[in-house]
């Protein structure tokens, strides 16, 4: 069974909203291109910034956050040799639900339904952690 498979997924996913990043900046970039260094403040700049743009870079940070528990647990899981199909599918389930999370909160960005894929992707993300501890913890 291969628990690496959703993590490259995972990784796929924050590439494709780097390149999203990217290039909705771009414009912006090319056009202030010779004033760049009044930018180097994000927290002043964001209230200029288009709604649609500020929720790419909010998806975007949002991939440096919990995922990187998703990250370290199928590492460790994978490392330990304790993939099992409970795994594997609560990996998929994450990654699943992190897309989904992605494509909402890049477009219409509805928090009801952003907490939803959040949640859900929190539980599979628990389930992995809380099965692992079990298994350290003896039990």
């Amino acid at each position: 069974m291969d628990i690496l498979s959703p993590v490259l997924g995972m990784l796929v996913l924050t590439l494709v909203m780097t390149i999203a990043l990217f290039a909705s900046r771009l414009p912006i970039i090319v056009k202030n291109f010779p004033n760049l260094q009044a930018g180097k403040h994000a927290d002043e700049l964001r209230q200029n910034i288009p709604v649609g743009m500020r929720n790419i870079t909010d998806n975007y940070n949002h991939l440096f956050e919990q995922p990187v528990l998703f990250y370290a647990a199928a590492l460790y899981i994978h490392l330990a040799g304790h993939v099992d199909l409970i795994h594997v599918r609560c990996a998929w389930v994450y990654f699943g639900f992190r897309v989904v999370h992605s494509i909402v909160q890049a477009t219409s960005n509805n928090v009801a339904t952003r907490l939803i894929m959040f949640t859900g992707a929190s539980l599979a993300l628990a389930t992995m952690i809380v099965r692992e501890a079990i298994v350290w913890l003896g039990g």
